[in-house]
């Protein structure tokens, strides 16, 4: 069976990563590819690989719109098709044709489509109303873990390893006592976690705008989206509440990883505030991220990078890990897409044969 889903939607870059005059390479589901934007600002998405000398398109220039070859100066339009050739006549070979493939620009992000074309409904991406740059100010950064996707989906759906991988920054000695509920409606895996009387870092409490060693009931709510696209929303409330979420403030975190190859993953993180905050709204944003950061890479991706030394080309379920009940949201989400991909397998099993690089 294959490792990936082709016919979903995965991030492909921040919006900001592809400006108006400049191509992007990244490699996604072990597929070399090229982003630019053309002359009415629309995100295009091609194969990275001229057909005439094989150059990497991705080291040319965008031109009117269209990118132009570094080597000899050839231009694709965004659906693949070559606009120019520069030379002699100027006639154009019918073989001049790069794939292209489908992306949307929503919630800040570029989607892309890596499946069949004619399958790319945009309604199927997912919402991030959080991620919305109309009327929220958003946090954004990137990183690439050398790791496979779903260990980094496993990390964020199963937030006890905060207690004892981040205890200095995000966790507590109260985490794993956390009340916890996990849900599913239809391919969407949804965890819920409340720690009751909970005394949070003093950095975190300084975030949260509480006072330090006062004690709060904390939740941490997380949506999954299969592949691998979630939105976290965390909290505090005064402990004792009866009914913490009802009367607490809560933040918006967005976990966006896309697979670069078979043991690689394309990383996004971000957190937002409402516009109506003005210049305070955006320098929490940008200020939350950068404190995200700082764990995120010196912490959980050591880890991650560890674990997929260790498991190498293996098959995780074929090491018969044991397992917890805190992984509950994490295995559910390994078997929705598990399903997926025997689904897609069985039903378009020509999209299946490459990605696993």
């Amino acid at each position: 069976m294959s490792t990936f889903l082709r016919n979903v939607w995965y991030v492909a870059a921040w919006d900001h990563e592809v400006p108006v005059n400049r191509p992007l390479a990244r490699t996604i589901l072990g597929e070399r590819l090229v982003l630019f934007r053309n002359d009415t600002g629309e995100p295009q998405a091609l194969f990275d690989q001229c057909p005439h000398r094989f150059a990497p398109l991705s080291r040319g220039t965008v031109v009117d719109g269209c990118l132009r070859c570094p080597y000899h100066g050839l231009e694709f339009r965004g659906d693949g098709a070559c606009s120019r050739n520069p030379h002699g006549n100027g006639a154009i070979p019918k073989a001049a044709q790069v794939r292209s493939y489908p992306v949307v620009e929503r919630w800040s992000v570029l989607w892309i489509w890596m499946g069949e074309p004619g399958q790319a409904d945009p309604e199927l991406i997912p919402e991030f109303r959080s991620m919305d740059p109309e009327t929220r100010w958003v946090g954004k950064d990137y990183l690439l873990a050398r790791a496979e996707y779903q260990l980094e989906t496993d990390n964020i759906l199963d937030l006890s390893h905060i207690e004892f991988l981040h205890p200095g920054t995000l966790g507590s000695d109260a985490v794993k006592q956390a009340q916890t509920d996990v849900q599913q409606e239809g391919n969407t895996v949804f965890s819920r976690r409340l720690t009751r009387n909970e005394i949070v870092t003093p950095s975190l409490a300084r975030r949260y705008g509480i006072p330090e060693d006062q004690p709060v009931d904390r939740w941490l709510d997380t949506r999954w989206n299969a592949p691998a696209v979630m939105e976290l929303w965390v909290g505090v409330a005064p402990a004792g509440s009866p009914d913490p979420r009802a009367v607490g403030k809560q933040v918006p975190f967005t976990h966006l990883f896309t697979p670069e190859t078979a043991s690689t993953t394309h990383y996004w993180f971000a957190t937002s505030y409402p516009r109506r905050m003005g210049e305070e709204g955006r320098l929490r944003a940008e200020a939350d991220v950068q404190y995200l950061r700082e764990p995120f890479e010196n912490e959980d991706l050591p880890m991650l990078e560890a674990q997929q030394a260790a498991i190498g080309d293996c098959d995780f379920w074929s090491m018969k890990p044991i397992l917890l009940p805190s992984d509950a949201a994490a295995v559910r989400a390994r078997r929705v897409l598990t399903a997926m991909l025997k689904a897609e397998e069985q039903f378009a099993p020509e999209l299946l044969g490459g990605g696993a690089a």
